[in-house]
């Protein structure tokens, strides 16, 4: 499925091979993997990002992907260095993988990241995998050489198991700039593997691999290869419960992100660089789409709301939309007294800064406890407009002047003296009525 999603040809006959090496957290001595025929080879992953830092001009690149590869998980060194020792956690040792190989077609670590993020999202849409890296569910071993254009690929380095996109960001730009400097001072980059220090914020050495490895590939007697069919190969009198139909799986494949980005647009009529921010943040599409069926107001507007306001406070909390302490039954229903006029936008704000608390009072019940309902009696607006030309007889010229910019000034006087309770449209109407007389 992994492999159709990332337009991969796929292997209808694909074997296993044993990978000899000695280390500490492989107790076998040998790995299983796909060596010689793995199952899925030469597909494209296609990912944005943002160009200048600009979410309004988003650029798409395509990296290509190698091979997709199964194979044995290894156990994990935790290394000690208060204690100059290494102790190792042999849980996961055995466990079956799926290695997604790419090629080198990217030259950041704002590429690198974009690129496994959208395999992420593409992992998670799927079910191939929960894909949460701080839970060692995704890894990445980053691969860097630095060279000029034209010349062959420097000698490189790899560094492993980075476990967080931001993360990757850094130690990639990182060995980017380290080994530029190492060539620039005379010094050659050796080939080794390292690890990052996030702590730090740079890499450091783990071992080196000069001298060339003979992992003394041979074909896994234990294990069979792995068979799958198509319609065209698929034998007649077969139980299709028992064999793996590659047609059967693709026809059956769900809207992956950049479909869903694309119907996200068209559905709501919201910006293209707005539908990656609500697919590239957990929980905050199905937040968002359950905002807009709980509300009257327009898909354009919520979504102001969504990423101005709901994702800057998540952010400063380091929470998910799905931690959120407003429930999006409550900022529709928050929404909907805007909408309908109930409320002006400054009370709204009140209203959100409240609901955040996570008290469980409905905005309504705020609105009523901190009496922030707009003025409907029409006499009292009309009386405070007055006080407030009143006392203004200066803007008063300057508007009958013909400065009608002016009258701003008085609008957000009345809007003052109410708390923010009057309707802005309303108030300006009167205001000119009464200056016109």
């Amino acid at each position: 499925m992994t492999g159709l999603a990332l337009n991969c040809t796929i292997n209808k006959k694909s074997l296993f091979d044993r990978k000899h090496y000695f280390y500490a957290d492989l107790p076998a001595g040998y790995q299983i993997t796909q060596q010689r025929v793995p199952i899925a080879v030469n597909g494209s992953l296609s990912y944005s990002l943002c160009k200048d830092n600009k979410m309004s001009q988003m650029v798409t690149k395509t990296v290509r992907i190698k091979q997709i590869q199964l194979e044995q998980d290894s156990g994990k060194s935790l290394h000690d260095d208060a204690r100059s020792q290494t102790l190792i956690d042999l849980n996961r040792a055995g466990v079956g993988l799926m290695e997604v190989v790419m090629e080198p077609d990217m030259c950041c670590g704002e590429e690198a990241a974009a690129a496994v993020r959208e395999l992420q999202l593409i992992l998670q849409t799927l079910g191939s995998s929960q894909a949460i890296m701080a839970e060692g569910q995704l890894r990445v071993d980053a691969n860097i050489s630095v060279h000029h254009p034209g010349e062959p690929y420097g000698v490189r380095t790899e560094v492993k198991n980075i476990n967080s996109i931001r993360f990757l960001a850094k130690a990639v730009d990182y060995e980017i700039h380290r080994q530029i400097k190492e060539l620039e001072n005379g010094g050659t980059v050796l080939n080794e593997t390292r690890a990052f220090d996030s702590k730090l914020g740079c890499t450091v050495p783990m071992r080196d691999k000069e001298g060339k490895q003979d992992y003394r590939f041979m074909p896994e007697p234990n294990l069979p290869p792995l068979i799958l069919y198509d319609a065209k190969s698929l034998p007649a009198n077969v139980n299709h419960q028992q064999v793996v139909n590659i047609d059967w799986i693709h026809e059956r494949l769900p809207d992956l992100p950049s479909v869903k980005r694309a119907k996200l647009v068209e559905l709501y009529g919201i910006l293209p660089e707005h539908s990656f921010t609500l697919m590239n943040e957990d929980g905050l599409m199905d937040f968002f789409e359950d905002v807009v069926k709980q509300t009257q107001m327009k898909p354009k507007k919520v979504i102001g709301w969504i990423l101005n306001d709901l994702l800057s406070h998540l952010k400063q909390h380091s929470l998910t939309a799905k931690e959120s302490p407003i429930s999006s039954f409550f900022l529709a229903d928050l929404l909907n007294l805007l909408e309908n006029g109930d409320i002006s936008s400054s009370a709204a704000k009140q209203v959100f800064e409240e609901l955040w608390k996570g008290e469980g009072k409905t905005p309504l019940e705020i609105v009523k406890e901190k009496q922030l309902e707009l003025i409907q009696d029409q006499e009292e607006l009309e009386q405070i407009c007055q006080a407030v030309i009143d006392e203004r007889e200066k803007e008063v010229m300057a508007i009958k002047g013909g400065n009608q910019k002016v009258i701003n000034k008085l609008i957000g006087l009345v809007r003052k003296a109410t708390r923010g309770r009057a309707n802005p449209l309303l108030v300006k109407q009167i205001l000119e009525k009464k200056l016109s007389e």
